[in-house]
């Protein structure tokens, strides 16, 4: 009788212990729901599983069911108030929240998602993620609620300390919402030079294009290109110069350079770049070419709504 009472313990335990590395490969994998169900069945046999609990959290946040992951949060910073990143992920997930519901109900949140992350930072010094999520929640709300460009920069300043591109990051996005746009510039452009990584390269882009400076926009991403050699580089020239009807015959070249290279890890469908020569070929006054393109992408993707206006304003011509 011990004898079969110990096999069945061991075959439960091992059963469940594969539950929960399924569900590692579920959410490797992005197969988020897949990864809820086996989490939530190991949880049933393993209910005080830190690391379970944890990625249960995880998998409810992908699938946005924000509730869900803060209970599972919440459960492990109330056990584990000294860890530092419990508080961060239970203050992320209120944070979702607050942006999905209406205004008065997120006023009730704030604080408690404030809290959260300030707690975080408290706990570790070195906690990069809770000191930008500070940044961006000092930014972006308003001062009667507690936003404060001042306290945004002191968390900047820490960022700095612990990594110089997140700091000068940080300082870019603070001085770019602060309409300081000359210091955002900078402070982006230090950015590039400390670390150059593709981020960096896209946040003085966006800059550019936020400021409608599509030259300079265009610069940043020919640099970037020629650093990083991305092939989706060479859909993002194409946009600019659709988007402000600049440097046309450079991004008409540029788009059929990303075409001709295509693969799904560019991330953007070829449709797009269809798309955008269209929009090339309709400044050119080239109303068949425009129509070809327009006509490829609508084929691609048949559901996206500005891609039919867009052959409207074609055939207008």
């Amino acid at each position: 009788m011990k004898k079969f009472l110990w096999i069945f313990f061991v075959s439960t335990f091992c059963f469940s212990q594969s539950s929960k590395d399924k569900a590692k490969t579920y959410l490797v994998d992005k197969d988020y729901k897949k990864a809820q169900q086996e989490l939530t069945t190991f949880l049933e046999s393993n209910p005080s599983d830190i690391e379970a609990i944890e990625l249960l959290g995880d998998a409810y946040g992908h699938q946005k069911q924000w509730d869900e992951a803060i209970e599972q949060y919440e459960k492990l910073k109330d056990n584990y108030p000294k860890n530092a990143n419990y508080h961060y992920k239970y203050g992320g997930a209120l944070g979702m929240k607050a942006l999905s519901v209406s205004k008065i109900k997120a006023l009730g949140i704030i604080g408690d998602v404030k809290s959260a992350f300030l707690k975080a930072a408290e706990l570790d010094p070195k906690h990069i993620d809770a000191r930008w999520a500070l940044v961006e929640l000092y930014v972006s709300l308003p001062g009667i609620v507690g936003g404060s460009i001042s306290k945004a920069l002191k968390y900047a300043n820490e960022l700095q300390n612990l990594s110089k591109v997140d700091g000068y990051l940080a300082k870019g996005y603070v001085y770019e919402y602060d309409d300081e746009p000359e210091l955002a510039e900078k402070y982006y452009k230090l950015a590039i030079k400390e670390g150059g990584s593709v981020t960096c390269y896209e946040k003085l882009t966006n800059f550019y294009e936020s400021q409608e400076q599509p030259d300079k926009a265009i610069d940043n991403l020919e640099e970037a290109q020629q650093k990083h050699q991305r092939n989706a580089m060479y859909y993002q020239i194409g946009k600019v110069c659709a988007d402000y009807n600049i440097q046309l015959e450079k991004g008409e070249k540029c788009l059929k350079a990303y075409l001709s290279n295509h693969s799904s890890k560019d991330g953007v469908p070829k449709a797009w770049a269809y798309y955008r020569l269209a929009q090339i070929y309709k400044h050119k006054k080239n109303k068949t070419e425009a129509l070809k393109w327009i006509d490829k992408a609508i084929t691609g993707l048949p559901k996206i709504e500005v891609f039919q206006e867009e052959k409207v304003l074609i055939s207008k011509l």
